[in-house]
Order: C-alpha cells, then sequence, then structure tokens
C-alpha cells in the first residue's frame, strides 16, 4: 500500500518537479554568488523551505545581519501561508505525526496540488498528502544542489534570474483563472493589492492587502450563504 501511494504520488507531482528543479536551480544559482556552496543551499531548503522567501534571503545573506528585518521579511513574503493553513485546516485533521510535516512543507504548488487535486479513490488521504509533500520538497532540495554545482563548474552571467518566482506566480495564477467559474474573488483581489500599493508604498502593502482581501473574501461567503438561505426557504446553510 505504501509502494502505492509513492507511485501515485511521483506522477501527481510531475508537473511540479519540472517546475521545482529549475526554480530550486535557480535559487541555488544565486546563493552559490554569495559565496555559500551547495550544501548550504541544500540545508537551507531542507529547514527554511519557502521558495520566494529563500530569494529574498539571498539578499540578506549579503548585508549585515538583522533579526527584525529577516523577521519583518519572511512576515510580509510568507504571509499568505496564513490563510492557506486555514483553508487547509479540514484536511490536516487528526493526529497523525506525518500531518507535522505536511505543515511544515506547505508550498504554493503543492498547495494548489492539494487543493484542485483529489486522492485516488483507493489512496488514504493523509499518506498520499504527506507523499506529494515529500516528492515536492525534495525537487526543490535537489534544484537547490544542482544550482549551486551548475555556477560553481560553469560560471555564467545570473542576471534576471531572481525573476523566475515571480513568473510561477503568474503562471499559477492563470492556471486558477481558467479553472475558476467566478471571476470576483480574483478581481476584488486584484483591485484591493492595487489600492494597498498605492497607499501603503511597495515595501508596506503586502499584510494590509492580504488583510483586506480576507475581509472581502469573508464579505463574498456570507453573501453566497446568504443567497442558499433564501434558495432553500430559510433553511440554515452556512
Amino acid at each position: 500500500m505504501k509502494k502505492q501511494h509513492f507511485k501515485q504520488a511521483f506522477y501527481m507531482t510531475l508537473p511540479v518537479m519540472a517546475g521545482y528543479l529549475f526554480l530550486g536551480c535557480a535559487f541555488g544559482i544565486l546563493f552559490q554568488e554569495q559565496g555559500y556552496g551547495p550544501l548550504w543551499a541544500a540545508l537551507m531548503s531542507l529547514t527554511v523551505y519557502a521558495g520566494s522567501l529563500q530569494f529574498a534571503a539571498v539578499g540578506l545573506f549579503a548585508a549585515p545581519f538583522s533579526p527584525l528585518s529577516a523577521l519583518l521579511l519572511a512576515l510580509t513574503v510568507n504571509a499568505r501561508h496564513v490563510f492557506y493553513g486555514l483553508s487547509m485546516l479540514d484536511k490536516y485533521e487528526g493526529n497523525s505525526l506525518t500531518k507535522w510535516y505536511c505543515v511544515f512543507g506547505l508550498s504554493d504548488e503543492t498547495y494548489s496540488l492539494l487543493c484542485t487535486g483529489e486522492p485516488p479513490a483507493d489512496a488514504d488521504p493523509a499518506r498520499f498528502r504527506f507523499f506529494v509533500t515529500l516528492f515536492d520538497q525534495a525537487y526543490w532540495i535537489l534544484g537547490s544542489i544542482a544550482g549551486g554545482l551548475i555556477v560553481r563548474y560553469l560560471p555564467f552571467s545570473s542576471e534576471g534570474i531572481d525573476f523566475v518566482m515571480t513568473a510561477l506566480f503568474l503562471v499559477i495564477a492563470i492556471e486558477q483563472w481558467e479553472k475558476a467559474e467566478d471571476h470576483l474573488p480574483a478581481i476584488g483581489g486584484f483591485i484591493l493589492s492595487l489600492l494597498c500599493l498605492f497607499l501603503f508604498g511597495a515595501d508596506s502593502f503586502l499584510i494590509p492587502s492580504m488583510a483586506a482581501i480576507l475581509v472581502f473574501q469573508y464579505l463574498l461567503y456570507r453573501r453566497e450563504c446568504g443567497r442558499q438561505h433564501n434558495e432553500k426557504g430559510g433553511e440554515q446553510t452556512c
């Protein structure tokens, strides 16, 4: 049964592997250029595993260490994971030991897979989620190591390579837009983000925009509850 879950999770994560090997490689290249070898890149990918935060942290390693700056950077860049976690509470119920690793390893792409793809009918959901998370992190670690090795033995210009995470988020957003029937949440989130960018500036807009989007999504949820309530003749639906 474990072998079956292993194979099913591997096939499901193949698209992520194609992206993570390249993205991890880009991180490894940038990290190597700051003087940190492949093993350091692998260690960071093993213990931090935060995609865009790892790219942003490359600059921290090149500057004088500031714990407060590191804290604010991590909070700002990865604030979205708070909302990921809230939406996964039901799926991660129970006392399984694998749950804690799945919480730690909930990256953007893993979250997308677990939300849009259902486990096979004959699979144990908790074990399947564990292997999906494990495979995705393994791809990232391997890419980090490969990037460090490549730039060490085949030096080349890395100009523009830090744009890969932005490009990935754009691809994910387009994919979710095409799958969604209701585009109002995405449009509202886009407008609120632009408004917060204008009000708070590029360095401080992320957390206010996430808070505004959360309130907006809650209002949409209440509206949908009210609509269902009216359709079912006063029956409580939410």
